[in-house]
């Protein structure tokens, strides 16, 4: 069967897949964790406990915010120690809940053992509930509440659920690794998935250069017999992992401009949130781990890790644990080198969507940037078809009008155009804050009907 991708763009990336036959490890507990209210895109989470509470793990520390929220759970037992500001990843002060950590003593009604269960529940709205209730989020990076997205507006009808295990950004492997060593588990979450969206066909896309996981994936189909499911095979090809582009190569359809994935037919969901959904529906367990990976490429080869964590655990802790940030780190990731985030600050914590404490060294410094050229290269990456070099100019002027009219709010902020430039534009950088403005001024008009 011919190899998928999508259709426009594209950049490829050496893969550095460093941490790739390293076995998830789980960590150890630390002696207090700091659980964010921001663990999820959209309404900060609501604080239900109080400083001094004793708490177990799995509780509910936290209600949904508002419609586009989620529940947050506590990742220890312990008391409450405080409530209040601290610094997250990108050094902006947010709520988080301090707990000191006094054990493991888990809340009652949670299934802590191994037995697969592949039995799916009847009932739509129990799933659904089941998902809300542990906190369930999707964890390719958007972090969007995913009781919401399974739950599609009246009128829309999902025709393929597209399981997402493409991992297309380098250095990651965490998906990987639970694709390997969670296969079943993560099949059931598809099918539970299937189940609530009414029965649509389940597309399981992986890359080709990953071809462990593409054979244990087919395994678990085979073997668990769900229904209307296969893997496809996927173009090493970035950002392949991106929803809209894993549409175009599994459907052959294309979302429209402000459009939703759901227009299309389309409902795309990480294979990490599968493994979630299993574990909320089959096991009452809260979203409260995930694994990430711990790598670059100044981090010896002994000390690459991935690692089974608990929100909340300072990522300071956890680089102790992995050996320590080596000492010729010039830039710290969190995530891949293409979509991720500077860490200012490692006395932050995890959240539910953390992937990675990225170290990279001194040949990943910025060059100093030259004049353009027009060479377009940037444009010919974008996979989305946009002109960046047109919206740096535009954003360059001001022209909010002009850059709506190009499509600015479009852009997916893979970095391909970046990435591809000879002058070292930092186009994405522009278009970034171009998006934000356009993004604000688009949101204050709706505001308005």
């Amino acid at each position: 069967m011919a190899k998928l991708t999508f259709s426009i763009g594209g950049i490829h990336p050496a893969d550095s897949k460093l941490a790739r036959d390293c076995k998830i490890e789980v960590l150890p507990l630390p002696p207090k964790v700091y659980v964010s209210m921001f663990q999820h895109l959209g309404a900060q989470a609501k604080p239900v406990v109080a400083v001094g509470d004793k708490v177990k793990t799995g509780q509910i520390i936290a209600e949904p915010g508002g419609f586009i929220s989620a529940y947050v759970h506590s990742p220890v037992s312990g008391t409450v120690k405080a409530i209040g500001p601290r610094k997250d990843l990108a050094g902006f002060n947010v709520v988080h809940i301090e707990i000191d950590v006094e054990g493991d003593e888990w809340a009652e009604g949670i299934d802590l053992s191994p037995e697969l269960v592949t039995a799916i529940p009847e009932d739509r709205e129990f799933i659904l509930d089941r998902i809300k209730m542990c906190g369930v989020v999707g964890l390719g990076g958007a972090t969007f509440p995913t009781h919401v997205k399974l739950n599609p507006p009246p009128g829309k009808t999902a025709e393929c659920l597209i399981l997402n295990g493409t991992e297309c950004e380098p250095y990651l492997t965490s998906d990987f690794r639970i694709l390997l060593e969670r296969t079943d588990e993560i099949i059931v979450g598809a099918a539970i998935m299937q189940k609530v969206l009414g029965g649509c066909q389940c597309v399981i896309g992986i890359e080709e250069n990953k071809p462990e996981a593409i054979a244990a994936a087919r395994a678990s189909v085979q073997k668990l017999g769900f229904p209307n499911m296969r893997v496809a095979v996927l173009k090493k090809r970035y950002p392949q992992g991106g929803e809209k582009q894993l549409i175009d190569a599994v459907m052959h359809r294309q979302v429209k401009s402000g459009g939703l994935p759901i227009d299309v037919g389309a409902v795309v969901q990480n294979v990490g949130t599968s493994l979630a959904v299993y574990e909320a529906v089959q096991k009452n367990r809260p979203l409260i781990t995930n694994v990430m990976t711990f790598t670059g490429n100044i981090v010896p080869a002994g000390r690459q890790k991935n690692y089974l964590f608990r929100i909340g655990m300072p990522l300071s802790f956890i680089a102790e644990q992995a050996g320590g940030v080596p000492e010729v780190t010039v830039k710290l990731v969190s995530g891949g080198p293409m979509m991720g985030k500077a860490i200012a600050n490692l006395d932050a914590a995890t959240v539910k969507g953390t992937s990675s404490i990225l170290c990279l060294g001194e040949e990943t410094r910025r060059h100093p940037e030259t004049p353009c050229i027009s060479c377009c290269r940037c444009a010919d990456a974008c996979p989305m078809g946009l002109e960046p070099f047109l919206l740096k100019k535009l954003y360059a002027v001001g022209d909010t009008a002009a850059l709506e009219q190009n499509a600015v709010q479009d852009c997916i902020e893979c970095g391909c155009c970046q990435y591809s430039c000879p002058a070292y534009v930092p186009l994405l950088d522009n278009i970034r804050m171009a998006k934000a403005q356009v993004m604000g001024i688009i949101r204050a008009r709706n505001a308005k009907k």
